[in-house]
């Protein structure tokens, strides 16, 4: 039996009623054949579908074919009642037992229940955060930071070989933007009078664009070039080519931000496995070998580009390019990898990038993005399948919306080049590591959200961080006042788990066994679907459960989780408090928040 995941194994006896209803079904029809928990408990604890996938291909009505099921699965072992529904669902009502017996496996088990080998140890790239190295973190970077780091951990939890990795733009034009900034705050460090105008002026020969990041984040960077160099890097800057004194000043700026970067994904929980720098992939070749690929494929052409939407001819220079046929898998136009002055675009140096994580033996790549990036899937979900179609590797994006953070009822607004921004740092110094990382997930990601600063602290069960923290608090208050009255040898998960649980009975009690049993379908389910989101969901419902179960004892007395005259009734009460808690911990060492010990 598996003992673990009452939903496997009770999957299993639906496709023994299958088979013995309807012999030789295709796989893909068994495939689809679900057993989830009802909506309502008194519909039962599980229901499937199962008559409603197979009548279609027998030709049969599902009323029909759901009565038979039911009639067969009444008598397994296990299945209390079995009773045909709707259009032609089975809602079964599991035997209490069941439940009971799973609280020993939690307590035998500890946090490591739900732990699944669904992955098979597929090789798993999940790529998130990848910020632009010019400037501090803010709030915009947060909520695919945790999305991906709760993914990863998600995924390794159900067998997957998984590497976390961030992508270091480090060789586009905002770079070369942030050089320029960072030369002119080394400027002011060595006592120049230099305005952003007067050095836009100065430099406007070499200089592509404006004085873009104008943030203070960047004074301390001139400061130590100004204490490294001194004025080494003043004399005839204006004339000399780039490379004389460029490349140092991009080097220093560059490892600045990066070094901040990582200490405020740091405090926010978040450790990547590999850094991968996209100069790194361009002097590797790994581009240029990904575009000879597809050229030996004869999916490279010279052509001339359509006007961008929006555009008029007269207003749009058209030019030959480098194409790329991307249209031939899926992409609605055909993509330039190289300019007409023969240098790549970013297109052709991501595609290079992403063909070097296939290289690593990466079978499955997941990109975290922001939604404002969501027009781009399709192209490189285009190269990738260009790429691999001898040994197709799986390319999914998981799309993050946007976090607007509200103070006092307003919406903070932010802008990186002018500085003023939030940062990801201020956001956790304010309300804490873990009240971030569990509040970026109370909505699926590719939901807009608000990040509301009072509300996110509130002591209140309006507050989901509070809720759930709070219930494995209570858990912990009743364990250590159970210890201080039986011991430590008594009060612990091994001889908990030898109580006799069949005196768990009450419905508020079966309720929280019946959550408790979900959590391996959850963590297989959320994975698969790529819904990291779906375990703090499940948290708030387990809360929920055992808040209730500890207001019931408020109101009949039997309920209590401790009672003096009644040492066995105790320790099977005292056996689901245990379990809650680990079920609890076992959630949240996914979600990368610190259960709270007790509430201050």
């Amino acid at each position: 039996m598996n003992d673990h995941n009452l939903y496997v194994f009770f999957r299993h006896s639906v496709l023994e009623a299958l088979r013995q209803t309807v012999p030789e079904l295709p796989q893909t029809i068994i495939d689809r054949v679900e057993l989830t928990p009802t909506k309502d408990p008194v519909h039962g604890d599980m229901a499937t579908n199962a008559a409603l996938i197979v009548a279609k291909f027998v030709k049969r009505r599902p009323q029909e074919l759901a009565v038979e099921l039911a009639d067969y699965l009444k008598q397994i072992d296990g299945i209390d009642h079995a009773e045909p529904a709707g259009p032609g669902f089975v809602n079964l009502k599991i035997s209490t037992k069941m439940f009971q017996n799973l609280l020993s496996t939690i307590l035998r088990t500890g946090e490591i229940f739900g732990a699944s080998k669904i992955g098979h140890g597929t090789k798993v790239n999940v790529e998130y955060v990848s910020a632009n190295p010019t400037g501090p973190m803010h709030v915009g970077h947060c909520r695919g930071a945790v999305v991906g780091d709760v993914l990863a951990n998600l995924m390794a939890k159900t067998g997957f070989d998984v590497t976390k990795e961030y992508y270091i733009n480090d060789a586009g034009a905002q770079v070369i933007a942030l050089t320029w900034a960072t030369y002119w705050r080394y400027l002011q460090a060595l006592g120049q009078d230099c305005p952003a105008e007067m050095f836009e002026d100065r430099f406007k020969h070499i200089m592509p664009t404006g004085l873009q990041y104008q943030g203070d984040y960047l004074i301390p960077v001139g400061q130590k070039l100004a204490q490294d160099y001194g004025d080494k890097l003043l004399n005839g800057s204006e004339n000399l080519p780039l490379p004389t004194w460029f490349e140092t000043v991009r080097k220093c700026a560059l490892e600045s931000m990066m070094a901040g970067i990582r200490d405020d994904l740091t405090a926010l929980g978040v450790h990547h496995d590999i850094f991968v720098s996209e100069l790194s992939i361009l002097h590797s070749g790994m581009a240029d070998k990904a575009l000879e690929s597809l050229k030996e494929q004869g999916l490279l052409y010279t052509g001339v580009l359509e006007p961008p939407k929006g555009k008029v001819v007269e207003d749009w220079e058209q030019r030959p390019q480098t194409l790329f046929k991307s249209t031939a898998y899926g992409d609605d136009v055909d993509r330039p990898l190289r300019k007409s002055d023969g240098s790549a675009t970013y297109f052709a140096n991501d595609i290079g990038y992403h063909y070097d994580k296939v290289e690593r033996g990466a079978q499955v790549l997941i990109d975290i993005w922001g939604a404002d990036h969501g027009g781009y899937v399709p192209r490189m979900r285009a190269a990738i399948k260009a790429l691999t179609n001898q040994k197709p590797v799986d390319f999914e994006v998981v799309l993050c919306q946007i976090v607007r953070v509200v103070r006092n009822g307003e919406v903070v607004k932010m802008s990186k080049r002018a500085g003023t921004f939030i940062t990801l740092r201020d956001l956790i110094d304010e309300v804490g590591k873990d009240a971030v990382r569990f509040t970026m997930l109370t909505r699926k990601a590719d939901a807009q959200m608000n990040f509301d600063l009072e509300q996110v602290v509130a002591q209140t069960r309006d507050n989901p961080v509070f809720y759930v923290q709070y219930a494995h608090a209570r858990c912990r208050s009743v364990l250590r006042s159970a210890i201080e009255k039986f011991g430590n040898d008594v009060i612990c998960a091994a001889q908990l788990a030898k109580a006799k649980l069949d005196q768990l009975q009450s419905d508020a009690e079966l309720a929280v066994m019946r959550r408790l049993a979900q959590w391996p379908r959850v963590v297989e389910s959320a994975a698969l679907v790529r819904e990291p989101h779906r375990i703090a969901y499940y948290l708030m419902e387990v809360a929920a459960d055992f808040h209730a179960l500890w207001n019931a004892g408020r109101d009949d007395a039997t309920l209590r989780f401790i009672q003096e005259d009644d040492t066995s009734g105790t320790m099977a009460r005292l056996a689901l408090v245990e379990a809650t808690a680990c079920v609890i911990r076992s959630a949240m060492m996914i979600l990368g928040v610190e259960p709270v010990e007790e509430m201050r």
